[in-house]
């Protein structure tokens, strides 16, 4: 009995654990790009143009985007910009010495990253759509940014041409678990530089980003969908069709 009171304790823990080892801030819900192409393609541009200068996607090719309904001439035309050939993983030139020179580590590859942060916060897409909406201006650290979802960050705020600069407010409070214990809470951004994008734009930008990222992770996610519909329907004839057989069977027996 003290057994089953301790596992369902931890049970009972799990979210909030998810939650604390992302650095305690709850994740917003990520809108669904997976069946917007137009999307996908302006995440896959942002992602090229943002995230490749840093992060190798090394699993991808530049030639799996025509999945996306890209012709090679436009992925050559939009989305290779030093030379890179159609059918070459999506790498960055950077090397690794640099990288950890630059950012204190070696930023990580991309190509499943959507799939790697997904825990009992939320998915992996939850995860990469709040880090990249809460950036904020940080004088404290190296980079001069730091994000709520993973407290003191090495890397930059990339995309902060678009979103602009911004502040966070944190509210002294008292520690609802340690009486005596004060706590800082977040309590709000403050916009100190507007960014090339009003808010409303930047997060359906950063939606395409983080589905494209999410395509990229498993871009054969739709098809096995399809077909795994279809294998249960097949499965679901044929569970009734033996049903009908067996008590056709059964009613001559008796």
């Amino acid at each position: 009995m003290n057994f089953a009171k301790k596992l369902l304790a931890i049970l009972a823990l799990l979210p909030g654990l998810a939650l604390a080892n992302e650095g305690g801030h709850p994740l917003d819900k990520a809108p669904d790009r997976s069946n917007n192409m137009a999307a996908l393609q302006h995440g896959a541009k942002l992602f090229v143009n943002y995230c490749l200068n840093c992060h190798n996607a090394s699993s991808m090719r530049y030639n799996r985007l025509k999945d996306l309904g890209l012709s090679e001439a436009q992925i050559k035309e939009n989305l290779l910009f030093t030379g890179e050939k159609v059918g070459e993983m999506m790498t960055t030139s950077m090397n690794a010495k640099d990288a950890k020179a630059w950012f204190g580590a070696v930023p990580p590859d991309l190509s499943v990253i959507s799939r790697a942060k997904s825990s009992g916060a939320g998915s992996g897409g939850d995860y990469l759509y709040t880090y990249l909406r809460t950036f904020y201006q940080d004088p404290a650290r190296p980079t001069g940014w730091n994000n709520l979802v993973l407290e003191n960050v090495a890397m930059p705020h990339a995309l902060w041409e678009l979103q602009g600069i911004q502040t966070a407010k944190f509210d002294e409070v008292a520690d609802p678990h340690e009486a005596g214990k004060k706590i800082h809470k977040f309590g709000g951004f403050q916009q100190v530089k507007a960014g090339q994008l009003s808010k409303l734009e930047y997060d359906n930008a950063v939606a395409d980003l983080v589905g494209y990222m999410e395509w990229m992770a498993e871009p054969a996610q739709q098809t096995r969908k399809r077909i795994g519909v279809a294998v249960v329907l097949f499965l679901a004839l044929f569970a009734l069709l033996a049903w009908r057989l067996n008590a056709s069977f059964w009613k001559e027996v008796k």
